[in-house]
């Protein structure tokens, strides 16, 4: 991450990479329009022996419910609540409660095939008999998926992104993965990664400018049953992925966790405030408070960091409760990104 990470590892966590670039440069031979524009509905260009060309550099394009966070923060964000075993959103669950300060993310080490998958820009050069993926994330990945004719390993030994080998279906080339180590985060979330896991993508190009990607997740030990999720990718042209050099692991001393706050102390937010003419629903689940908020839908989970003040799990999004004299609570206030909002408790007397 090029941000430097700060006493909550959540901050390390959402810090993206600047926009790629190249002062100057102009991808050559690809389609333009009259105005020097990349001609991105142009047909798809095409390799030797007839196949779709998905040589190219491809940045990802937001997708789920809310645009504003994507699946490389939440994979399960369009799922239904039992997608997930009990086993799994137990665990996601502590990794919030922890401010994921155990993230590989927070430790510069290698996330996830999903995450890559819907993260920022990626380089793929194709080749007759091999694909390789160059990633503009933390450590700059690399990953290869053969399409050289030869099967998965029987007995591999397991490794953050897995064995990939690809065939060619019409003009999709379906990709299967396996031999995944148990390490890996799924999303930023926390989604566990288990050596059980199958991973199947279905990769089109339509025209020039376009990639699409279909990600079926196979995990029992994870997931209720497979699920697939959908992206498009677009072309980036005139533009190089960045080398992307994590340095967070110099300050792995500092993460922290979240506090844990007794039943009794988190009763006393729970109820209906009223937030610039809108009503926002403060609920408790397990150790934390869950924040129903219709101009955040995404963003609901909070956990302590001190009795009043709790910090997103999502963004870096805050909410510090405020009380009287007498010790009720009768407001919050919201900060994320320099702005403030208050929230007025709204049902019932204010909770002591």
């Amino acid at each position: 991450m090029r941000a430097s990470i700060t006493s909550f590892a959540v901050a390390a966590l959402f810090a993206a990479p600047g926009f790629a670039q190249w002062t100057g440069a102009k991808t050559q031979g690809i389609p333009r329009l009259a105005d020097g524009k990349p001609n991105l509905s142009a047909p798809a260009p095409r390799t030797a022996d007839g196949k779709p060309d998905l040589s190219g550099i491809w940045q990802v394009r937001r997708a789920g419910a809310d645009r504003q966070y994507g699946y490389d923060f939440d994979i399960t964000q369009d799922l239904p609540a039992d997608a997930m075993t009990p086993w799994a959103r137990a665990l996601r669950q502590q990794r919030m409660q922890e401010f994921r300060k155990d993230s590989p993310l927070a430790h510069c080490l290698p996330v996830s095939v999903p995450f890559l998958n819907f993260r920022s820009m990626s380089r793929i050069v194709q080749t007759p008999g091999l694909i390789v993926s160059l990633h503009e994330s933390p450590n700059s990945p690399h990953r290869t998926i053969f399409t050289d004719g030869r099967e998965l390993p029987k007995d591999p030994n397991p490794t953050w992104l897995g064995y990939s080998a690809g065939h060619w279906e019409g003009d999709t080339l379906v990709v299967k993965s396996t031999g995944f180590n148990d390490l890996g985060w799924l999303d930023v979330g926390g989604s566990p990664q288990t050596e059980s896991l199958q991973l199947t993508e279905r990769f089109r190009r339509p025209d020039f400018g376009h990639l699409e990607l279909e990600v079926t997740f196979d995990d029992p030990k994870t997931f209720t049953k497979p699920f697939t999720l959908r992206i498009v990718k677009t072309y980036a042209a005139d533009t190089e992925i960045l080398e992307d050099v994590c340095e967070n692991e110099r300050d792995a001393g500092r993460l922290t966790g979240g506090v844990k706050l007794s039943g009794e102390t988190l009763a006393k937010y729970a109820g209906v405030y009223e937030l610039q003419g809108r009503e926002v629903n403060v609920a408790i689940s397990g150790d934390q408070l869950i924040v129903k908020d219709t101009a955040h839908p995404r963003d609901q989970s909070f956990v302590a960091r001190t009795e009043t003040s709790f910090l997103s799990s999502l963004s870096r999004a805050s909410i510090e409760f405020v009380k009287d004299s007498k010790g009720a609570v009768t407001h919050f206030t919201r900060t994320d990104g320099g702005k403030e909002e208050k929230a007025a408790r709204k049902n019932g007397a204010a909770q002591r």
